[in-house]
């Protein structure tokens, strides 16, 4: 397991997607600890004073009336976090509880929550040996904080709840003995600050945003072999088009794509005395929109590295002027925001993918590819029924794109009476990805039986090495079979970067 230690406030997204991707046990720069303490020393005079300051020695939501005995505090604090492991559903993948943990480390590195430097050691040692709270998917509506989900991941460090070590589901308590860790009594306010916070939206919407952006990228390697099969034009690629509208995307994205196609003797092969004078939008359309996409999701992307930086727990210590004040930071309305943008940019990426694979299934489109990219059509069906199920994941995603951050209700007797929806909206996109990549996945096949039934023509050396990792997984369909692994294990190729990476060009960047 590789480690990397961050500086809380100044962390990138580069640095939070290798979090993600590697699963990396990540540990705060000690310039950090001073600040932190600082703040879990001002909540402890807090508690002791006579003075009521909210979560500190009050009660929680529309309870903040009540005042709490000091000697009540630490029952007070795990208290909250029992009540409100109220989570339900499937378990969060281990991959993202990790990331949710990391991004609550970060949040405590600023020094404005309050809590003891003891617990920041047992979550990065959660961290690196491998203690992996369970945590229920569903019961967050992204204010105030994703109350429920975080409960969960604190309960394990009381040695309450559940937790994954070595592949076993344990109880919290013998998860931690397994590890050679001890729980912690939560002390004034640190259980509050565990779940007041953003941190299960934001990862999410993070995995979202790392996820969306690979399949934007395999999109353009994909659609380069869908403008080969087709024969289709490249002259809607030229760099002076692009900048002549300006968009960093969309520029990015027709580079893209002729370095992808540079040297295919297809393309070469009809650049004179073609009688078809412009190609479908799919097609001649392909950096406008998947640019387009890119460009949304590096909004959201600004967005989110931001918020994986904040201190999102309520009240804040604050040092100007000193004083524990209660806020909203909790609200996730810019990670629901981005969410839906990111939501968006997946349903229409796929949108346009689709109707280049129905463009190549099509004889009267395709310019003469055989119909359902089958040699023997009548007898075989071919893709037939892969472009469908295309159909079905592209409308499933368009419905799923439909906003999130605008649905709010009251909750908590409507002490917090506006909420987010962050959650479940950030959520969403790991099933839109999931399905963006499957209709990528059978655009590339359909791609490569396409180009293949343009020998002995070629296509470039890049998109060769592209077919060429298909090939290796998934022969050329000749004759009707069992079609459902290959579409799996093209979407797999898809997902995992295996296409992006064998077919070696530059690629435009998230940041």
């Amino acid at each position: 397991m590789t480690s990397m230690t961050l500086v809380p406030g100044r962390v990138s997204l580069a640095q939070l997607e290798k979090v993600y991707w590697t699963e990396s046990a990540i540990s705060l720069d000690g310039s950090c600890r001073s600040s932190v303490e600082a703040a879990a020393a001002r909540i402890e005079q807090a508690a002791q004073g006579s003075e009521p300051v909210y979560g500190v020695n009050t009660g929680f939501g529309k309870l903040a009336s009540h005042k709490i005995a000091a000697e009540d505090t630490s029952t007070l604090q795990r208290n909250l976090i029992l009540s409100h492991c109220c989570g339900v559903g499937p378990a969060v993948p281990r991959r993202l509880a990790r990331l949710m943990m990391s991004l609550k480390l970060l949040s405590f590195g600023r020094g404005a929550s309050g809590v003891r430097w003891q617990l920041v050691e047992l979550l990065q040692q959660m961290l690196a040996r491998g203690v992996t709270p369970v945590i229920p998917a569903q019961g967050s509506v992204g204010a105030s904080g994703d109350l429920a989900p975080l409960a969960h991941m604190t309960a394990v460090v009381i040695g309450a709840g559940e937790a994954e070590v070595d592949g076993v589901v344990l109880p919290g308590a013998d998860a931690l003995k397994k590890a050679e860790l001890e729980p912690i009594q939560l002390g004034p306010k640190e259980g509050l600050a565990f779940i007041n916070g953003t941190q299960f939206s934001t990862a999410y919407a993070l995995a979202g945003l790392f996820e969306g952006w690979r399949a934007a990228q395999n999109a353009l390697a994909v659609s380069a072999l869908s403008t080969d099969a087709i024969m289709g034009s490249t002259a809607p690629l030229q760099p002076e088009i692009h900048a002549l509208r300006g968009h960093h995307g969309q520029i990015e994205a027709a580079a893209a794509m002729r370095a992808a196609l540079e040297g295919s003797e297809i393309r070469e092969s009809h650049r004179d005395g073609d009688t078809r004078v412009q190609d479908p939008y799919c097609i001649r359309c392909q950096p406008q929109v998947t640019g387009a996409a890119m460009d949304v999701i590096r909004q959201a992307a600004a967005t989110l590295e931001v918020e994986a930086n904040a201190a999102t727990d309520n009240p804040l210590v604050l040092s100007d002027p000193q004083a524990i004040v209660s806020g909203g930071n909790f609200h996730a309305e810019p990670v629901g925001f981005a969410a839906d943008m990111i939501a968006l940019a997946l349903s229409e990426i796929g949108a346009i993918a689709q109707r280049r694979i129905a463009l190549m299934v099509d004889p009267t489109l395709s310019f003469d590819l055989p119909p359902f990219l089958t040699p023997e059509p009548g007898l075989n069906s071919g893709l037939m029924i892969a472009e469908v199920t295309t159909a079905a994941l592209m409308s499933e995603n368009k419905h799923l794109a439909n906003p999130c951050v605008t649905d709010s209700t009251p909750t908590s007797a409507n002490q917090e009476d506006h909420v987010s929806m962050a959650a479940h909206g950030a959520r969403r996109l790991s099933r839109m990805v999931e399905n963006l990549n499957y209709i990528l996945g059978i655009e590339l096949l359909c791609a490569a039986q396409g180009i293949e039934f343009r020998a002995p023509l070629t296509t470039s050396l890049p998109l060769q090495r592209a077919i060429a990792c298909l090939r290796a997984d998934i022969p050329s369909l000749a004759e009707d079979r069992y079609l459902a692994p290959d579409l799996e294990q093209a979407r797999r190729l898809i997902a995992d970067g295996a296409v992006l990476e064998a077919l070696d060009v530059p690629m435009p960047e998230l940041a």
